[in-house]
């Protein structure tokens, strides 16, 4: 038997009960965008780090805007970040507070990704735009300077942080020291039993939900069998970078996320899986909020920093 929904998420939802809002699978994308905004503007600012500045990623496809949170001048690695949203919502501004938190749990340089959104950009418009970050940031002339380099994300963003994995096995680099996959989106098919557990609007995210962002970021059926868009459809996931996972009992992505880290098991892909049994999807980004939140983050942080830091005696 599930546990029930934790206290505080529950707050969470009564909240967004009471607002009375449509469902996001009956808003226009930028009615959606401008929803997230709202409520994400709701999340008290994360912590202080030693700098930030925005930047921008040189890409073939046009300047990738991208925000650097840096909490110390020799933090030993560089996480490249990918938000959450569905490939359609989310920004670099919504996402701050938990990306705060990251660096400052991980000790690391984080790398916020400002990706292009569908549905004006679609698939694979933010694959390619997060391996490019990928590419560049442990370039030549690229910011890890020779540090590693962690992919992360949550949700859709999970989905960038995994298929850039798949594509630097498959290209020859770069060298990934870890993936780390919070709750995230690895296949198209909405038919499994999450997705009909969690049907309904109670919740932060339900299966009509997430058909509405697969017909905005990937419109032709066809493609989402593409594992640039559904990584768990793979032939094969050996030889991928280390993983850290982190799954939601009260989400529909939760039966993809366990059965990606059982096939990188198979795999001999080292997994560390973290379940949060009474959480919702996006819990992760309420930090300061939900203590589950600020727990995952921290034990996220301390994950990076055991993959990038070398080892002592």
């Amino acid at each position: 038997m599930a546990a029930s929904v934790h206290q505080q998420a529950q707050q969470i939802l009564d909240g967004k009960a009471a607002a009375g809002s449509p469902p996001l699978w009956e808003l226009s994308p930028d009615e959606a965008r401008a929803g997230v905004e709202a409520s994400n503007s709701l999340i008290p600012a994360g912590p202080d780090v030693e700098s930030v500045r925005n930047i921008v990623i040189p890409s073939p496809h046009g300047g990738i805007p991208a925000r650097l949170y840096s909490p110390s001048a020799d933090a030993p690695g560089v996480v490249i970040y990918f938000h959450g949203g569905g490939w359609v919502v989310g920004s670099l501004d919504s996402w701050d507070p938990s990306v705060r938190a990251l660096a400052v749990a991980a000790g690391c340089d984080v790398l916020s990704v400002d990706y292009r959104l569908a549905p004006e950009h679609p698939f694979p418009a933010a694959a390619d735009d997060a391996y490019d970050a990928l590419e560049w940031t442990a370039g030549p002339d690229g910011l890890a300077a020779g540090r590693p380099v962690v992919v992360a994300g949550d949700s859709a963003g999970g989905n960038l942080a995994a298929v850039s994995a798949l594509r630097a096995r498959d290209r020859g680099g770069p060298a990934i020291a870890l993936q780390v996959l919070v709750y995230p989106v690895v296949d198209a098919n909405l038919e499994r039993r999450s997705y009909l557990e969690y049907d309904g609007d109670e919740l932060i995210l339900n299966r009509r939900d997430m058909a509405w962002f697969w017909d905005h970021y990937a419109p032709d059926p066809a493609t989402r069998a593409d594992p640039a868009a559904s990584p768990l459809r793979a032939a094969e996931l050996s030889g991928l970078p280390p993983a850290y996972v982190v799954t939601a009992e009260h989400d529909p992505l939760r039966d993809e996320g366990f059965a990606y880290a059982q096939r990188l098991r198979d795999a001999r892909v080292a997994v560390e899986h973290r379940h949060y049994g009474s959480q919702i999807h996006a819990f992760f980004t309420f930090t300061g909020v939900l203590d589950d939140a600020d727990k995952a983050v921290a034990d996220a942080g301390h994950a990076i920093r055991l993959a990038v830091e070398p080892p002592t005696d």
